[in-house]
């Protein structure tokens, strides 16, 4: 089992986050930290493989932390789950080492493709002494050659994935909902909804949860322009 600490502020996020942890097979929450503070504590006394982080925090802030990491060459990964949105925040997470960043709200989708891919190449760096050029590519692409690596979601089929990709192509630029493309594909919403998470998944749809009137939870999706050319890799 993969050792996770959960660094977050808000106690809910904390809460959710953790929970959506448990559904991924293969890791283990060993603590949560609602600063960076505690967080520099807690690395010590848990030795966490893996770090889930947020950025934005009241004292010090989650660069902090990766600063404190990086300077004792500690071997720990970190995946930031944030609201910061801002191309400089992000830039630096990867120059810290960030092996993926989740912008807040984010789809389960999308936290479980990756997680699954750390999983995956965790193993596989701790399991061989030699690695062919084979194995590395599928360790460290990432975007479009990365989608070539992972099968279609059995269920999944490729003729109806088209179907569905090419409705959202003719949909508003506003976004649209899971039952609007149910209409327009001419299929259940449950079907457009397994669709709808893959692609989320690999990182073609951006989604956005609002909530109506009722005060139930409504995902808004939007295409992804730069990774569009990914889907066409399943049909």
């Amino acid at each position: 089992m993969i050792r996770v600490l959960i660094v977050e502020e808000d106690p809910m996020v904390a809460k959710f986050n953790q929970s959506y942890l448990e559904l991924v097979e293969g890791f283990r929450c060993v603590g949560t930290a609602e600063s960076a503070e505690t967080a520099k504590r807690l690395v010590e006394r848990v030795k966490p493989q893996l770090i889930l982080l947020e950025l934005y925090m009241r004292r010090q802030n989650g660069f902090a932390l990766l600063n404190y990491i990086r300077s004792r060459a500690q071997n720990i990964d970190v995946i930031i789950i944030s609201a910061a949105r801002d191309p400089a925040s992000i830039i630096k997470t990867r120059r810290y080492g960030a092996v993926d960043y989740l912008i807040k709200p984010f789809h389960f989708s999308r936290f479980k493709t990756s997680l699954e891919l750390y999983r995956d190449s965790y193993h596989a760096m701790n399991s061989c002494r030699v690695m062919s050029q084979n194995d590395v590519d599928r360790l460290i692409w990432r975007g479009d050659r990365q989608a070539a690596f992972r099968p279609l979601p059995k269920g999944l089929t490729s003729g109806t994935l088209q179907m569905v990709w090419e409705a959202i192509a003719r949909q508003d630029s506003s976004g649209f909902s899971t039952n609007e493309l149910s209409r327009a594909v001419g299929i259940s919403r449950v079907s457009v909804r397994k669709y709808l998470d893959f692609l989320a998944g690999i990182g073609a749809l951006e989604t956005e949860i609002n909530y109506g009137t009722g005060g139930r939870p409504l995902d808004k999706f939007w295409t992804v322009p730069e990774k569009s050319s990914m889907v066409s890799l399943y049909f």
